[in-house]
C-alpha cells in the first residue's frame, strides 16, 4: 500500500474533500494541447472578442 491509498490520520473533513475533487478533476479527460486543435480554440476566442473591445490587451 503506497501513501496516496491512505487518508492521513489529521485530515479534516474539508480537506478531504479538496482531495477528492482534486482526485476527481485529474481523472477526467484533458483537451489535447497544441497543433489543430488549439489554434482553432484562439481563433474562436479571437472572432468573438471583436464585439468586445474591453477584452483587448
Amino acid at each position: 500500500m503506497t501513501m496516496a491509498d491512505e487518508d492521513p490520520p489529521a485530515e479534516t473533513p474539508i480537506q478531504r474533500a479538496l482531495r477528492l475533487k482534486k482526485e476527481a478533476l485529474d481523472a477526467k479527460p484533458k483537451d489535447p494541447r497544441g497543433g489543430r486543435f488549439q489554434r482553432e480554440r484562439a481563433a474562436a476566442a479571437k472572432s468573438s472578442s471583436k464585439s468586445k473591445p474591453w477584452m483587448a490587451r
